[in-house]
């Protein structure tokens, strides 16, 4: 019973998510369910319409766009399309090709005319008088280039799609759109202030090279000199860098081959500190330190005469085992003795 009762609770939750899923993904991806009709509209000009743009009435998507053919007359073009039978062409809608957006996407607009109420049958036509000539943006567009060139990416997009709205009748009126074409303006001046105010320090910079010509000169020749001795020493400089980079390796290695050496050495100078560093041998190693200057200029005196040392003999003392008590002694008096 258990078992059962976890399966039927399993099987409810699949449904429902199943089934949430499946909203969402239509919702998402703008799918309409409901039986349609088709419909076809002319048009002398349908550039950029595709198959699977919307159509919509009142700004809502009601239906997409099948088919875009050439018409039977060779000057017309024929836009087939379908809508859902909950919404109800009459003898009177008329259509009209706009822009979605600036990339010129187009999509295709229904709208009851002035015409019958009589409702269109499945398969009917949308003849060419009652259809408006698509909306060319490019003349417009370029008369707003400098405007276009000292805004931002994001008020350029504002101010065309603000543009686009009002010209076909989905945005604000004429008064909004010129609200904001002259804050953007305003905002234009402001920046050609701070211009202004470069281009004045700029000339002051100018001058204050111009003071300095010939320095300026000098230096720029100087330069010149510098990069052609450069350009003169170029294979040296090149024989250089890899003499440079031997040695690096070269050095890296010794370090690579010494550094267990180095280690150990380093180990041992604290035992040897701590040696050194004993009262007894403080005071030897200061007497040595002493008398190191004397014994340097002695031992240079000495080495003068070349790669040898001489010796004079001054004084010998001799111990002789065999005759013990008997040391004798010679001293020589000699100036270079005392």
């Amino acid at each position: 019973m258990r078992t059962t009762s976890s399966l039927v609770k399993l099987g409810i939750f699949a449904a429902v998510t199943l089934f949430a899923t499946s909203v969402l993904a239509l919702t998402i991806a703008n799918v309409q369910v409901g039986a349609k009709a088709t419909y076809r509209a002319v048009f002398t000009d349908a550039t950029g319409v595709l198959a699977g743009q919307d159509v919509r009435i009142a700004g809502v998507r009601v239906g997409e766009v099948t088919e875009v053919r050439v018409g039977d007359d060779r000057s017309t073009a024929v836009v087939e399309f379908t809508v859902l039978k909950s919404s109800v062409l009459t003898q009177g809608t008329e259509a009209t090709l706009k822009y979605r957006n600036l990339v010129g996407q187009r999509y295709l607009a229904l709208s009851q005319g002035s015409g019958s109420a009589t409702a269109l049958a499945d398969g009917a036509t949308i003849p060419l008088p009652r259809t408006h000539p698509a909306l060319d943006l490019t003349v417009l567009f370029n008369g707003f280039k400098p405007l276009f060139a000292a805004l931002s990416p994001q008020d350029v997009n504002e101010l065309s799609g603000l543009i686009v709205q009002t010209l076909q009748g989905e945005g604000g009126d004429i008064n909004t759109l010129l609200e904001r074409t002259a804050s953007l303006t305003a905002a234009i001046a402001d920046r050609d202030a701070v211009i202004g105010r470069t281009v004045d320090n700029l000339t002051a910079v100018l001058g204050t090279v111009e003071a300095h010509d010939d320095q300026l000169l000098a230096f720029i020749d100087q330069l010149q000199r510098f990069t052609g001795g450069l350009a003169e020493d170029r294979e040296a400089i090149g024989r250089t860098l890899s003499g440079i980079n031997a040695l690096s390796a070269e050095t890296a290695d010794l370090l690579v081959t010494t550094r267990p050496l180095v280690k150990e050495d380093v180990a041992q100078l604290r035992t040897l500190a701590a040696t050194l560093n004993k009262p007894a041998n403080v005071r030897e190693f200061e007497a040595f330190i002493k008398d190191v200057p004397g014994r340097l200029e002695t031992l240079t005196r000495t080495a003068t005469y070349g790669s040898w040392f001489n010796f004079y003999l001054c004084q010998f003392d001799v111990k002789s085992p065999i005759l013990p008590g008997v040391s004798p002694s010679y001293a020589v008096a000699a100036e270079r003795c005392s």
